[in-house]
């Protein structure tokens, strides 16, 4: 087989010359022969892995110790165990708070310190609360830290290098985060490799072509000032190497497609609203006339916060209004739903279930004629797969004015469907909301997945839009737009628009 040597980097040039088949190849081995830094080390053998030049032999993992800044200080100045018990055999008992303040310790090292010489046997408390030293002799295993401490200072501390009882101790002065203790607990895989038979082929071919590895890659203006390209020789250039992938930067095209969305209907004269992830079961659901023992209400289907667990107040006098709709109609012409109001439940928090929540706070301050709407990322309890997600966005809102009706609504559902999600096949189907009447869900037909729901949507009942001061027709909808870019980008799992495979977003078709 014919090696093309001129398609190797120099660094793997040195180290298939330096190498000889059969022997274990490590990073610690070539960094201290050849002078490569860690970093090199990984690269050359990834490139020679992937040309089968180099196979992994063995992996081995190391349990290392490195000195921290506290570790520094406690290694020059002592442990405080060994600073407490000097302190106390020169200069007599003393109270803990004493002795922190003498030595510039806190009260919780004093403590600590103190339980360890006592645990020992080496110091203990007289009847006035003073620390004196009982055993004229420090405890053995503070000795040894100290010895650790000093070892680590040199280099980092390999567990295999340590004896059982030395072990015990180093567990008591090091944690894995590190910085507040004296030693940093961390893990280090050693891996060792072999050239292959093909590797051995291609050490043989670089040693005949004559290139070292040490080869000038370009002519640099102080290359030629200093005039060391008479006595060098140049990289010969491989016109078979494989070009450099040129990645622009582009947006993600999920959130191309929602921003596209936002443009295209703020062209028709809609204005977007949006509000806090955290609402209230009031507004979430009390101001949609969603009675407080609906099933979708259940603690199954939606995720409560744990802290605070209550708003504090509800606005007036959307709160009044709300709740006596409820109980008896209010002033809307219905009976309501008749049931004793529970203030403690509406006032509960959760993170909002759907859009819809904003459209309520929208009709508060909304003008007539107007148009809203708001790409609103909402939260539910459901089971993960290719159409459903435990949190989605939903393209929410409004159109309110004397003179809207379900024709208009009809029309804005087949914009949805066809110009925003781009189906070819639409359906509308009857369904039935708590807060509209008439109700309506779109359809759509997703070329993989069948008929999929985009949303629902339907004309706001009075008992909703009353209590919160609209007397006039309101159009509302809360489609689920992670479905519209299924279709719109042409991907079959809703997972996909969320992958944390960079690539993938890279070649992705957006707007």
């Amino acid at each position: 087989m014919d090696i093309d040597v001129k398609n190797l980097h120099p660094l793997e040039v040195r180290l298939l010359r330096h190498v000889k088949v059969g022997e274990p190849i490590t990073a610690e081995r070539i960094v201290s022969e050849l002078g490569y830094n860690v970093g090199q080390c990984n690269q050359a053998f990834s490139w020679l892995c992937a040309k089968n030049y180099l196979v992994e032999k063995s992996r081995t993992t190391h349990t290392l110790y490195e000195i921290t800044d506290l570790g520094k200080k406690d290694e020059q100045d002592g442990l405080p165990a060994q600073r407490i018990y000097n302190y106390l055999k020169e200069q007599g008992a003393h109270t803990l708070p004493e002795i922190a303040e003498a030595l510039g310790l806190e009260k919780s090292e004093v403590g600590s310190a103190f339980g360890q010489l006592s645990k020992g046997k080496i110091a203990r408390m007289d009847e006035l609360h003073r620390a004196f030293v009982e055993k004229q002799e420090m405890l053995r295993e503070v000795l040894i830290a100290g010895k650790l401490l000093s070892r680590a200072l040199k280099a980092p501390l390999d567990d295999a290098t340590l004896s059982d009882e030395e072990k015990r101790v180093i567990t008591t002065i090091s944690k894995k985060r590190g910085s507040d203790s004296p030693l940093k607990v961390s893990e280090k895989e050693e891996v060792a490799y072999e050239l292959t038979d093909l590797g051995g082929q291609a050490k043989e071919a670089v040693i005949k072509s004559g290139i070292s590895g040490e080869e000038f890659n370009a002519v640099t203006p102080e290359l030629l000032e200093s005039g060391k390209w008479k006595n060098g020789s140049f990289r010969p250039y491989s016109l078979n190497a494989p070009i450099s992938k040129i990645i622009p930067g582009r947006l993600n095209p999920y959130g191309a497609y929602i921003q596209w969305v936002k443009d295209k209907l703020v062209s028709l004269g809609f204005e977007e609203f949006d509000g806090p992830l955290v609402e209230d079961n009031f507004w979430n659901g009390d101001a949609l006339f969603m009675p407080q023992f609906h099933a979708a209400r259940d603690i199954h289907d939606v995720y409560y916060l744990k802290d605070p667990v209550h708003a504090k107040t509800i606005e007036e006098p959307w709160f009044s209004q709300v709740r006596e709709t409820h109980e008896n109609g209010w002033k809307t012409g219905s009976r309501g739903w008749g049931y004793e109001f529970s203030e403690e439940f509406t006032k509960r928090q959760l993170l909002r279930s759907q859009g819809t929540v904003l459209s309520a706070h929208t009709l508060t301050h909304a003008k007539v004629p107007g148009k809203y709407f708001g790409v609103v990322r909402c939260f539910r309890f459901d089971e993960v797969n290719a159409t459903h997600g435990a949190d989605f966005y939903q393209t929410e809102g409004i159109m309110l004015g004397k003179d809207v009706n379900l024709k208009t609504l009809l029309g804005l559902l087949k914009m949805f469907a066809t110009e925003i999600a781009g189906a070819e096949e639409v359906k509308y189907v009857p369904s039935y909301f708590p807060f509209t009447e008439p109700s309506i869900e779109v359809h759509v037909k997703h070329p993989v997945l069948g008929w999929i729901e985009l949303g629902g949507s339907g004309i706001f009942r009075p008992e909703v839009t009353r209590p919160l001061g609209i007397d006039v027709p309101v159009l509302a909808w809360g489609m689920g737009i992670d479905r519209m870019a299924l279709m719109h980008l042409g991907l079959n799992d809703i997972r996909e628009l969320f992958t944390p495979n960079i690539d993938s977003v890279r070649t992705r078709r957006g707007n």
